[in-house]
């Protein structure tokens, strides 16, 4: 499987399809090639409300799901931090 591919399975992509491949690809340069960074980054933008109500049809906010997944792809940064005096 390609970069591409994993990104898209680790967004859930087919599920609850959004973005377009150049925009995929886009994040993914953006993000140093990077496809866990890359997959976090999608999922956050996923993650915006998504409720939507037309004509007494509604669909419920999935942002909370995409935000639980973005979790698992979420940079771990370690290291020290400079205190003061």
């Amino acid at each position: 499987m390609g970069y591409l591919e994993d990104i898209k399975l680790n967004i859930r992509e087919s599920d609850c399809p959004f973005f377009l491949d150049s925009d995929i690809e886009a994040y993914y340069a953006k993000n140093g090639r990077d496809v866990k960074k890359t997959s976090y980054e999608c999922l956050l933008v996923k993650a915006q409300d998504t409720t939507l109500s037309v004509s007494g049809l509604s669909c419920g906010d999935t942002s909370k799901y995409f935000r639980r997944l973005a979790q698992m792809y979420r940079p771990i940064h370690s290291g020290t931090l400079n205190g003061g005096w």
